[in-house]
């Protein structure tokens, strides 16, 4: 089985539409593909709509958090969409998003680069928007040659000249509301360093200790040493080891399926889930 669980499309920041990123993982040679938009579970009716047969859709999100003054995403894997706690939490980070992304362009407009609120709303579509559509933005502009390229402390990363804060959920209280809709959580790259600054192992034991059940190893954001060094992080504190290729469509470089999960540790998120379940593709492409 080749697995991949953590995947964008329109309803946040990636480029395929929900129903062209199953369709997509179908003609990569996935057979579990999740659907893991920024906050939101907008594109789960679309992708199970189009589900072709073979495929097995998880359904997903990555949540922004924030611990230390460091920002994180949790990727949360078949909860309750429903349950009122972490939809209303989902929706608070969500409301944030816009004026944040106008904070961003504000201050992008105070260093000159003549990106508008116009531009990055039509890029963003009727996506989540966040900072991937931004550093679109600078992208067309010609102010920066990738989406990637933005990510740095001159325009976008953490603490960047252009960055902005948002509500972002505290890592234990994601894990308690996931939890509480019946929900598996893993930490999201937890060492792309790139990416800006990155949570202590210390605190990755403390959120282990709270309930967090994996890590995200194979990533493309970690070189061969780091996902040793997680592996082995992951081992002492019980925790599952995931893989995925956090594919953005043409937004990023990853493919479909670069990198993927066990069999047996995606067995694991499906029996310890106890909010939804994987939904099997019934030929809908």
């Amino acid at each position: 089985m080749r697995i991949d669980l953590h995947c964008h499309s329109t309803a946040s920041d990636g480029t395929d539409t929900p129903a062209e990123l199953v369709r997509n993982a179908a003609a990569a040679g996935l057979d579990v593909v999740a659907l893991t938009d920024h906050d939101t579970t907008r594109g789960y009716a679309e992708a199970i709509a189009a589900l072709p047969s073979g495929l097995t859709l998880v359904t997903g999100a990555e949540l922004s958090c924030r611990i230390g003054g460091v920002s994180m995403h949790m990727l949360a894997y078949l909860f309750d969409p429903e349950e009122p706690a972490l939809l209303a939490e989902r929706e608070l980070v969500r409301d944030d998003r816009v004026p944040r992304a106008r904070a961003m362009v504000a201050k992008l407009n105070e260093l000159d680069v003549p990106v508008t609120w116009e531009q990055v709303a039509r890029i963003a579509g009727e996506g989540s928007v966040g900072r991937p559509h931004v550093a679109a933005a600078l992208v067309e502009l010609g102010v920066v040659p990738t989406v990637s390229d933005a990510f740095t402390q001159d325009w976008l990363a953490d603490g960047g000249r252009a960055y902005a804060e948002k509500h972002e959920t505290d890592p234990f209280e994601a894990i308690r509301l996931v939890k509480g809709a019946g929900g598996v959580t893993v930490l999201a790259h937890p060492a792309a360093a790139k990416r800006g600054r990155t949570v202590p192992e210390s605190d990755v034991a403390e959120l282990a200790a709270a309930g967090l059940d994996g890590i995200e190893v194979d990533h493309m954001d970690h070189d061969a040493d780091t996902r040793d060094r997680l592996r082995g992080l992951a081992k002492d504190l019980g925790l599952l080891v995931t893989g995925s290729s956090d594919y953005h469509g043409s937004r990023k470089t990853c493919e479909l399926g670069e990198y993927t999960t066990d069999p047996e540790v995606y067995g694991e998120i499906t029996r310890r889930s106890t909010g939804a379940f994987p939904v099997p593709g019934a030929g809908g492409a």
